[in-house]
């Protein structure tokens, strides 16, 4: 009688090297599902949200908002320089009010060819013109730190009015003040003793002083840059009634001098 043992074929070499080629198939099924789906998440994830049209709209975190402000582009390639007014170094105590209006100086030298230094070596309407500085228009002269202040002054003028400060009159030298009194004897101050003799005064053009406009504009700027019209010029003050007649308030208060 025959076994079931002796009745089962014994498997050829074929037949056993498919069924190991099976196992190890078998076995790496799993593992190669497992390596797809880290490949999904570390490479094909990132490649999708950088081709995912939601990237190409505007992130609302990096939007750039229009607060008024200069971007840093702008900050960058500016030329634009702003400076501090000279004459503020010297300003007159507790004046600071500024017309929202005026700009502030553009240059960096408001009077090429003038250093602003206030140099006092000469007499009264005998200073030479070496220590004088010539204003915007080549035809008025003034001592170096008065001449920078109103051309400051001037620069802000010219951005609100289009057009320069006209002026009379400026230093003065003796011989022109001994005439000028001779002439208007009720006017001119004593020859000698004059600010317009220091290079520390003006006279503005009557375009200027028939303007309220201007004239309260000029009240209110100028004497952020230290030139006023005084008191004793102003309507009952203590002197003749003039309007026109403006000092530079620092040199005028470092001389003691309160003559015209």
């Amino acid at each position: 009688m025959t076994s079931r043992r002796e009745l089962r074929p014994t498997p050829g070499r074929g037949e056993a090297r498919s069924r190991k080629s099976g196992l190890r198939a078998s076995r790496w099924v799993p593992r190669t599902a497992v390596l797809t789906a880290l490949a999904t998440a570390t490479i094909g994830l990132p490649v999708a949200d950088a081709l995912s049209p939601e990237d190409q709209a505007p992130n609302p975190v990096a939007q750039v908002v229009d607060d008024g402000y200069p971007s840093a582009h702008e900050v960058l390639s500016s030329i634009t320089l702003q400076t501090t007014p000279t004459s503020l170094l010297a300003a007159v105590p507790g004046v600071s009010q500024v017309s929202g209006n005026a700009s502030r100086s553009l240059e960096r030298d408001p009077l090429p060819g003038c250093d602003g230094e206030p140099r006092t070596g000469g007499a009264n309407g005998q200073i030479p013109p070496s220590d004088l500085c010539a204003l915007w228009d080549g035809n008025h002269m003034l001592r170096g730190d008065a001449a920078v202040a109103i051309a400051e002054l001037n620069q802000n003028f010219r951005a609100v009015y289009s057009r320069d400060l006209c002026l009379t009159d400026s230093y003065r030298t003796l011989a022109s003040q001994r005439r000028l009194s001779y002439q208007k004897p009720g006017l001119a101050a004593t020859p000698g003793r004059s600010n317009h003799g220091w290079g520390l005064a003006v006279d503005l053009c009557s375009s200027e002083t028939g303007s309220s406009t201007v004239m309260q504009w000029l009240l209110e700027n100028g004497p952020t840059y230290g030139w006023d019209n005084p008191d004793w010029a102003r309507s009952g003050g203590s002197g003749p009634y003039e309007p026109w007649h403006w000092e530079y308030v620092p040199g005028t208060d470092s001389m003691g001098s309160t003559n015209g």
